[in-house]
């Protein structure tokens, strides 16, 4: 097991999921620290991004799915019965591998989900909306088309859309699944520019196969192997000095 780090948001202890028969996740042990950047490495079909999905309850989605062990949120287990998902799933945002903004107007998709909450006057969601685009450093280029379809953006764009349209519901924990992996080097540049400044005012999650870039943003690094959580610790020691065989022979492209 791995040790609590201080200022941790979240503390899986002793986790397993199984989807029907196959044990994809096996005694996960790890803390994700508070305002930092953990990334998540490791092959294909690891767990990688199931394990993520834990923090915001989508594998239920899947019937299959069965969890034992823990997911502690600021203390509070998320698998207990009496959790409220929307509220969990508003607490922790998600951005995927692909931009997936909706077909609405950049303004639309911005405010969806604080207009689905409710309480926020017309100048509010004005207000919250343009904060959210220069959060995700998109307003200088959207703020004299509010109202064209997110569809016109380009794939960067895109996804800084899907960032901001997360942020507008002011989470403590951001979940990223390859948020670069569809976009040109140029947008996956920004793109990491912008989450080393949200990292801030907000916990972040990232799934990523690029070594370059865990390299790069992450403070703190986990390897996954076969459902097994194989090391976890500061990036630059995971990196320069990994402490098992499986994580060197990863970080140097001898398999993955």
């Amino acid at each position: 097991m791995v040790e609590n780090i201080s200022g941790s948001v979240i503390q899986v202890t002793d986790l397993d999921l199984w989807f029907g028969g196959n044990h994809v996740l096996k005694k996960v042990s790890m803390p994700i620290a508070g305002k930092k950047i953990t990334a998540i490495m490791g092959p294909s079909g690891c767990g990688k991004s199931t394990f993520i999905r834990c923090f915001n309850r989508m594998n239920d989605l899947i019937p299959s799915c069965r969890i034992e062990g823990t997911v502690a949120i600021d203390g509070n287990d998320i698998n207990a019965p009496q959790t409220d998902i929307y509220s969990l799933r508003t607490r922790v945002g998600m951005v995927f591998q692909k931009p997936n903004p909706f077909p609405k107007s950049i303004f639309d998709n911005v405010i969806y989900g604080p207009m689905l909450k409710g309480g926020v006057s017309k100048a509010g969601m004005i207000e919250k909306a343009e904060k959210s685009l220069r959060d995700a450093w998109l307003w200088d280029e959207v703020k004299d088309r509010l109202h064209v379809s997110a569809m016109e953006l380009s794939g960067g764009q895109q996804q800084r859309l899907c960032i901001a349209r997360a942020l507008a519901n002011e989470p403590e924990v951001l979940l990223m699944d390859e948020p670069t992996s569809a976009l040109d080097p140029q947008s996956t540049n920004r793109i990491e520019e912008l989450l080393s400044d949200l990292k801030k005012s907000v916990t972040i999650v990232i799934v990523t196969h690029n070594i370059g870039q865990a390299g790069r943003i992450s403070d703190y690094t986990a390897f996954f192997y076969l459902g097994e959580l194989v090391e976890f610790g500061p990036t630059e020691s995971v990196f320069t000095v990994p402490r098992d065989k499986r994580t060197e022979a990863y970080l140097t492209g001898k398999f993955g």
